[in-house]
């Protein structure tokens, strides 16, 4: 097992500086000695069986395990290494990724009451786990850093306005955010904007928060939020945005999503839709991903998103890729995570924490060394809703921080 191990694991790493122990204790280096350098242990022989036949599946399984240990440097460190060589997956891998690329359809289709139960299994956790790493507004999506020494506070605030000048809320205007979260998005819209804003979810964990928050702030006339799925909730809407969701509707069901909302959206209204992308063409979720964290979830091209869009009539406005900015927010929640982490054992156990764990860094990674990314469309009926050029962008950021100053959010329930 030791010279298979050292045979296929030196095709596949090239660069950076790795060493390997072995469960027998034999050790190998590979890589091209650049960077700081990483020492990684196999703890059992299976460990190594397992990962050389089901490597994206198995080395998460394996950390979660205790059999695959980090010795010298961080689980990140070292994860930095694996994802950043010329091929993204080991030449013996290839086959597993066609059999999953052919079984895609199966793993995302999402009627509502496995949409529902998908839902459930990551949004309805402890409370506490997510007030461990996120931001005080429990933002659970991709921020918005302008400068790269912005807080992860700041960065999710500036995102929350972004997405408002991409929307031009106006006053009164009926506002429908899918995928509401916590209710941090439409609580903004509802007190910045004055709009009327309906947020829906699947979690019964984030509806409780939601509609508690609305309360505390008083804007239960304003915002109100429902156990509802994006398929069933009737219009019509000025405005609709839907931030970290879409990731969740699978391929089969893009052409659905897209035809409601032309359906919800008023012929003056606009959309912006915020969702991690691919910067090359389809693939398929992470099998490790899609067992512990995901179920039912991919990540999609573009290529497979306009097509969707263009079908059902809709007219794209404007794309902006924000490249960089999920793996700053995912080092933050590392960070804070790392930093908690003894609470998040107390909350469940030892192999849930190294889950999570395993889950921030390697997403990190992905959009740090891979071909992960955001895109945020916005989205119209017709021409000449938004304006021709981008600075009102600007602009509308502007009038919205000078509507923040007189309106600081108080920090209680969920960041308030």
């Amino acid at each position: 097992m030791d010279r298979l191990l050292h045979y296929f694991l030196k095709q596949f790493i090239r660069r950076g500086s790795i060493t390997f122990t072995t469960a027998n204790g034999s050790t190998f280096s590979c890589g091209d000695g650049t960077g700081e350098p990483v020492s990684v242990r196999f703890t059992t022989v299976n460990a190594e069986r397992r990962i050389l036949l089901n490597p994206e599946l198995s080395l998460g399984e394996a950390y979660m395990d205790g059999t695959f240990v980090v010795e010298r440097g961080s689980l990140a460190d070292a994860l930095a290494i694996l994802m950043s060589q010329p091929q993204a997956l080991p030449r013996w891998a290839k086959l597993q990724w066609w059999l999953r690329y052919l079984a895609r359809h199966a793993q995302q289709f999402n009627p509502r009451p496995r949409s529902k139960n998908n839902v459930a299994h990551h949004y309805d956790l402890d409370g506490r786990l997510y007030s461990l790493f996120l931001d005080s507004d429990k933002q659970y999506s991709c921020a918005y850093f302008e400068t790269p020494d912005t807080s992860l506070e700041d960065a999710q605030l500036a995102k929350k306005r972004h997405l408002a000048s991409k929307l031009l809320v106006e006053p009164g205007n009926r506002v429908l955010d899918i995928g509401s979260g916590w209710g941090g998005l439409g609580l903004y819209l509802a007190e910045m904007t004055g709009a009327q804003v309906t947020g829906i979810t699947l979690s019964t964990e984030q509806l409780q928060v939601s509609n508690a928050r609305a309360a505390e702030k008083n804007l239960t006339q304003s915002a109100k939020f429902l156990l509802e799925d994006y398929r069933d909730i009737p219009g019509p809407f000025d405005r609709i945005v839907s931030v970290g969701m879409f990731e969740h509707v699978g391929v089969d069901f893009y052409e659905t999503y897209f035809r409601h909302c032309a359906e919800l959206l008023t012929d003056d209204g606009v959309m912006v839709l915020h969702s991690i992308g691919r910067s090359e063409p389809p693939d398929v979720t992470n099998p490790w991903i899609a067992k512990y964290i995901f179920p039912g979830g991919y990540i999609p091209a573009l290529s497979e998103v306009i097509p969707a869009i263009e079908r059902v009539g809709l007219l794209v406005c404007d794309i902006e890729i924000l490249r960089l900015h999920y793996a700053e927010t995912l080092k933050a929640w590392r960070e804070r995570f790392m930093a908690q982490r003894d609470e998040a054992v107390r909350l469940y156990d030892e192999r849930f924490a190294r889950m999570w764990e395993f889950y921030l860094a390697s997403s990190e990674m992905a959009f740090r060394k891979q071909n992960l990314m955001n895109f945020q469309i916005q989205i119209t009926k017709r021409q000449g809703v938004v304006p021709m050029t981008r600075d009102y962008v600007t602009r509308e950021e502007a009038k919205l921080r000078g509507v923040e100053r007189g309106k600081r959010p108080r920090l209680q329930i969920a960041g308030g």
